[in-house]
């Protein structure tokens, strides 16, 4: 089995725009949650998101290239760009093979860009305001935008990576929620190790705080409803915690063979060593026990040959839903055992809840602590709930730490539970 490093970390969030700013605002302990400003948000319930402030997707692709994406595939387009710059990666100049150079992605596009939709649905409205499919029918080749089907293709982003850096071998679209992301790393992982590929670029990406997500999630029961509270209503495991806030971003890996990024004398911030997968059967509502999430992490545990001992830090799911956090705190305990001295923390009160980005943001995070000697917050964590005790969630500030190995969760809305294992680079396996 072939050793697999991290040589790139693209990251696009409320806090910055790459691996540096996100990095600097977690352990500064800042927050890119507020008030929604893109739009109009008063008919929601939930009125506070992680937006980006100043994001052009101009920076990182040609006005021509970008005809034909979504918001979404826009994201995916700067986390990768961003990935690829940070690992100094020239395909030609490091002898790669394009044939073997991958692409892994996670997403949760559903649509075009929603204004081509209700500007093609519109002519379908008949004077007394019902829907006539005929009238659609008559009107449809000037209705819609000329590019309507192709840019609301789900799986876009592989095309869009794939013609901006070349990659040209095994590729993968998962569309799903946190869960995504994480199975694009975890799929990247295993095409390198089991030498399918030789270099890959995998990740995740989402506009989670648009009107069009936003409107779905509304009504789930999911979101913090306290927008009085501003971004503080973020507040993983705390006894007062009422839900997750959105966010939008992307967090995206490069991932290469270890020879090969040696060769090329490409800086190393950790390895994958492992990942697990498990699926918890009740919709929406966790099992009680957590021992589905359980289950995952002990199975990247014991690909990773790691004893649950060695780990230093998690990187947790967090979303501060009542059911959801209790449970993530006793499968930890499940694994580590209570107070063992592992730390854990969820970033999602600084990023935002990036739902199919989320859980490839923990990994990127698990390789920034590994090369940082440091470990982010849990914001707002100002009283635990007794049921989450036994865990060290690092509340409220940042803390100096040397850490060795790692697990990044992710744990999708219909019950998919997602494990990686990453530790610091070493001369030998």
């Amino acid at each position: 089995m072939r050793r697999v490093a991290v040589t790139g970390i693209g990251v696009l969030t409320a806090l910055g725009e790459g691996r540096g700013e996100t990095w600097k605002g977690l352990l500064e302990g800042r927050t890119g949650v507020g008030p929604i400003r893109g739009y109009d948000a008063s008919s929601l319930d939930t009125r506070i998101a992680a937006e980006l402030p100043d994001f052009r997707a101009t920076r990182y692709a040609h006005r021509r290239s970008l005809r034909m994406t979504t918001r979404n595939d826009q994201l995916a387009v700067a986390g990768a760009a961003l990935a690829v710059e940070d690992a100094g990666l020239d395909l030609g100049a490091a002898g790669y093979d394009p044939e073997r150079a991958a692409v892994f992605v996670g997403g949760n596009k559903e649509i075009s860009n929603p204004e081509h939709l209700l500007t093609g649905s519109l002519a379908a409205r008949r004077e007394d305001g019902r829907a006539d499919l005929r009238q659609l029918g008559e009107r449809a080749s000037s209705a819609f935008y000329p590019l309507y089907f192709v840019e609301g293709l789900q799986s876009a982003s592989l095309f869009h990576l794939s013609h901006a850096h070349g990659f040209k071998g095994a590729n993968s679209y998962f569309h799903g929620t946190a869960d995504a992301g994480a199975t694009a790393l975890a799929r990247g992982f295993r095409s390198i190790r089991g030498g399918e590929s030789d270099v890959v670029i995998a990740g995740g990406f989402d506009d989670a705080s648009s009107w069009w997500v936003m409107s779905k999630m509304d009504g789930l029961g999911v979101l913090t409803t306290r927008n009085d509270r501003e971004a503080e209503a973020f507040r993983p495991y705390d006894r007062e915690r009422s839900g997750s806030v959105l966010g939008e971003g992307a967090a995206f890996l490069v991932l290469e063979e270890w020879e090969s990024a040696r060769r090329r004398q490409a800086r190393v911030y950790a390895e994958i060593r492992g990942s697990g997968t498990t699926q918890d059967p009740d919709l929406v509502s966790p099992r009680e026990d957590g021992r589905p999430l359980a289950a995952a992490v002990r199975r990247a545990l014991r690909e990773a040959t790691v004893a649950a001992g060695e780990v230093d830090y998690v990187a947790t799911h967090g979303c501060a839903t009542r059911l959801g956090d209790l449970t993530e705190a006793r499968a930890l305990t499940s694994v580590f055992g209570r107070d063992s001295g592992v730390v854990a923390s969820s970033v999602k009160p600084a990023t935002g809840h990036l739902v199919a980005g989320a859980g490839a943001l923990n990994a990127a995070v698990c390789a920034m602590a590994i090369d940082g000697a440091a470990v982010p917050p849990t914001l707002h964590l100002d009283r635990p709930d007794p049921g989450c005790e036994g865990i060290d969630w690092i509340p409220r500030q940042a803390r100096e730490l040397r850490v060795r190995t790692t697990v990044a969760l992710a744990r999708g809305l219909e019950g998919q539970q997602v494990a990686l294992v990453l530790s610091a680079p070493t001369a030998e396996a």
